[in-house]
């Protein structure tokens, strides 16, 4: 598998998207308000969008970050926000969202970024069991899904022990 830097606007990127949105629709039984969201938003160094493809060049995993600073939404200073996690169902197991969550921190922590933030829902346990496994916990929600009963919150901070960067291109 492939693990490159994209736009979040990429052709590939989109088509990912557009498929992780009609899983949410599914598995919460409603379409329901998008978290607005622009390519922008995912430009180093205040973001990174990744997209992993298969050995026949099919885009098969995706993951982003992007800065957050205090706000009304419930924030803090250096968080960078993960978005956008996602793994085809026939490349699920492979350890690819592992892989690409530890490449989001490492660069979020390069650009200086204090704490990793994510929002997940109760009807998806295996986010939930990816992110509890990878030293994310609980904290107070924030976000655009904040008031939303299925919303979950967690943090990791991004402090101490460093991987290996992201190569950027």
């Amino acid at each position: 598998m492939l693990i490159r830097i994209a736009a979040f606007d990429d052709p590939d990127a989109v088509r990912l998207n557009d498929q992780v949105q009609l899983e949410y629709a599914e598995r919460y039984e409603d379409e329901g308000d998008l978290t607005p969201l622009a390519p922008a938003m995912f430009r180093p160094p205040r973001g990174l969008y990744l997209l992993a493809h298969d050995s026949g060049g099919r885009p098969v995993a995706s993951g982003g970050w992007r800065s957050q600073d205090a706000n009304d939404l419930g924030y803090s200073d250096g968080d960078a926000e993960l978005k956008r996690m996602y793994v085809v169902p026939a490349a699920r197991g492979l350890g690819l969202a592992r892989r690409i969550l530890a490449a989001l921190e490492d660069d979020a922590r390069a650009a200086g970024r204090t704490r990793m933030v994510l929002e997940t829902g109760t009807k998806q346990p295996e986010a939930i069991g990816l992110y509890t496994s990878s030293g994310y916990e609980p904290c107070a929600k924030f976000g655009y899904y904040r008031h939303h009963e299925a919303s979950l919150c967690y943090a990791k901070p991004l402090r101490g022990a460093r991987g290996k960067s992201v190569t950027r291109s």
